[in-house]
C-alpha cells in the first residue's frame, strides 16, 4: 500500500528494510520489489522486528548486488553520508549531508502496534516518505545506517511530511545483528531489565511503575534490588532524561551486557549493576 527502499544483505536475495515499509503485507498483502534493473519480483517475509522497525525479505533471484557493511560504532559526527532510497516514489534518488549527531534516542511508530525505539544515528541528508528502508552509507561506500525516520514541521502534496534536514538511521550494528536473527530463526530478541515504566510521569528521569509487574519477580533489575517507584535517573554514567530515553538505551545494548543504574529512592540515590536478559518473543 506504501513505497519503501531496502538493501541486498547477500547475494541470494534476502534484502533488508523497515518493519514499518512491509507491516501492512504481513496481514495478508502482498510485496513487490523493483531492483535497480527495473526488473520486478515477488518477496515473502522472513521476519519483522517491531522493536528496531527492521524486517528482512526475500526475492528469488541470485547474483544480487551487495555494498559492504560498515562500522557504524565509528562514525562521527560531521562524516559525510549519502541517503539512497525512494522518496515519494522516485525511485534511485540519492541525497548527501553530514551526521548530525549520534546516539539521538528517537521513538517511532504506527499507531496499530509496538513502537520502535531507536538509538539513531542523526543526518542532514533530505530523507523523505519512501526512503524508509534504504541504506544511508559514507564517503567509502559502506554502509552505516538504514534510513527510518524523520521529523517534519508540516505537510506536502498529498498530506505526506517532508524533510526539515532531520532525519534518522537506524546504526547498521544493531541492524545487522537483528537481520542475522531474523533470516537464522524469523524472530528477534532485544535487551530487558525486566522492569515497566510509568509512561505518565513527566519529571526528569524514568520512574518504574508501581502498579502489577513494575519490576518482574525474578528479573534483572529485581536480582539488583531495584524496586518499584525507583527513579532511573543514569546508566552508565550517561543521565536518562525520561522512560523512551531509558528504553532506547537498554536497547542500544547486548543481552548480556552489565550497566550500571542510577537511580533514586526516597531520596537516596544509589548505583547497581544489571545484567540484562532476552525479551520473550
Amino acid at each position: 500500500s506504501g513505497t519503501g527502499s531496502g538493501f541486498f544483505l547477500s547475494n541470494d536475495g534476502y534484502v533488508l528494510t523497515n518493519n514499518h515499509v512491509v507491516e501492512a503485507a504481513a496481514n495478508g498483502g502482498s510485496i513487490t520489489v523493483a531492483i535497480s534493473t527495473g526488473k520486478k519480483y515477488s518477496a515473502k517475509i522472513v521476519g519483522r522486528d517491531a522493536s528496531y522497525d527492521l524486517a528482512v525479505i526475500k526475492i528469488d533471484v541470485t547474483g544480487a548486488p551487495t555494498l559492504q557493511l560498515g562500522d557504524s560504532e565509528k562514525v562521527q559526527v560531521g562524516d559525510a553520508v549519502i541517503a539512497f532510497g525512494s522518496p515519494l516514489g522516485l525511485a534511485g534518488t540519492v541525497t548527501s549531508g553530514i551526521i548530525s549527531a549520534k546516539n539521538r534516542p528517537v521513538t517511532t511508530g504506527t499507531g496499530s502496534g509496538e513502537s520502535s525505539f531507536i538509538n539513531a544515528l542523526q543526518t542532514d541528508a533530505a530523507i523523505n516518505p519512501g526512503n524508509s528502508g534504504g541504506p544511508l552509507v559514507d564517503a567509502t561506500g559502506a554502509i552505516v545506517g538504514i534510513n527510518s525516520a524523520i521529523a517534519s514541521l508540516g505537510s506536502s502534496a498529498g498530506g505526506q511530511s517532508g524533510s526539515i534536514g532531520l532525519g534518522f538511521a537506524i546504526p547498521i550494528n544493531q541492524a545487522k545483528k537483528t537481520a542475522e536473527q531474523l533470516i537464522k530463526t524469523g524472530s528477534a530478541t532485544y535487551p530487558i531489565m525486566g522492569i515497566a515504566v510509568d509512561t505518565r510521569y513527566t519529571g526528569n528521569g524514568a520512574l518504574i511503575s508501581t502498579e502489577a509487574n513494575g519490576v518482574i519477580s525474578g528479573g534483572p533489575a529485581d536480582k539488583a534490588g531495584i524496586k518499584a517507584g525507583d527513579l532511573i535517573i543514569a546508566i552508565d554514567g550517561v543521565e536518562i532524561a525520561s522512560s523512551d530515553e531509558l528504553i532506547v538505551a537498554i536497547r542500544s545494548h547486548n543481552v548480556g551486557d552489565k550497566v550500571k543504574i542510577k537511580f533514586t529512592r526516597n531520596t537516596v540515590t544509589r548505583e547497581v549493576s544489571v545484567i540484562l536478559a532476552a525479551s520473550k518473543k
